[in-house]
């Protein structure tokens, strides 16, 4: 099956956690990829790993709060592999405080981090999908856009806003071979949750119908699957991965 093979991927947050995975997995699976985070060294780590398991992988780096970053990134990218087919909006930050106290600049960040960056980064991959008439856009949001959550109100309206944002474009590109999607995970094993003390951690495993957290690989596997041309009939579709928290 043809999968990803051959495409060129965009991978913003491909320094860690989600975005490094999905970038393992889209490698592996035959595609180029372009690494996209701030952190230069660490986008070097994950390009010497895929280099090491037989795949392609080139390192920009880029700021996705800054938009003259993520036009001079996407033109960059452009340059050296010639097209881009997958875009990837995986970056993101969280900047949580009950919303009383919620200062504005953590608001704006968290806003232009989220959802006004991959408005950004689909705005600048838009002409190469569509004058090959094929492309994928996978959209990492979040569970906390479908349910929200108390002391993250700017994390939740930016993941709510990317489920609307891929709904809308998915609409505007259908025609033309470009489908829009995105992934809403759940709880997810990060370095952020390793800390939580373990009574937590137990109860909110026992919370998953599955009975585990969910793994970065997880999610990207569920990316690759959206990327794929399998995945050719599936367009404004939020995929839960999330072992069954949320369902319907």
């Amino acid at each position: 099956m043809p999968g990803v093979e051959n495409r060129v991927a965009l991978v913003t947050g491909a320094s860690q956690g989600i975005g490094r995975a999905c970038a393992l997995v889209l490698s592996g699976g035959g595609a180029r990829v372009a690494l996209c985070a701030r952190n230069q060294e660490k986008l070097q780590e994950a390009a010497a790993e895929i280099a090491a398991q037989g795949g392609c992988a080139a390192i920009f780096k880029m700021d996705v709060g800054r938009e003259d970053e993520i036009q001079a990134g996407v033109k960059a990218i452009l340059a050296h592999f010639g097209k881009i087919d997958i875009l990837v909006n995986n970056a993101g930050v969280t900047r949580d405080q009950l919303v009383m106290r919620m200062k504005r600049r953590d608001w704006d960040e968290v806003l232009s981090t989220n959802l006004t960056a991959p408005f950004l980064l689909t705005q600048a991959v838009m002409g190469s999908m569509l004058k090959q008439r094929w492309g994928r856009i996978i959209n990492v949001a979040s569970i906390v856009g479908q349910t929200g959550q108390a002391g993250q109100a700017n994390y939740a309206s930016s993941k709510a806003g990317l489920i609307g944002l891929t709904m809308a474009v998915a609409r505007e590109v259908a025609s033309r071979n470009i489908t829009v999607n995105a992934v809403a995970p759940g709880w997810i094993e990060t370095a952020m949750t390793t800390a939580l003390p373990e009574e937590l951690k137990e109860t909110m495993r026992k919370s998953v119908p599955m009975g585990r957290v969910g793994t970065d690989i997880d999610v990207a596997y569920a990316v690759k699957f959206l990327a794929s041309e399998e995945a050719g009939y599936i367009t404004g579709e939020v995929l839960k991965v999330n072992g069954g928290i949320l369902m319907g």
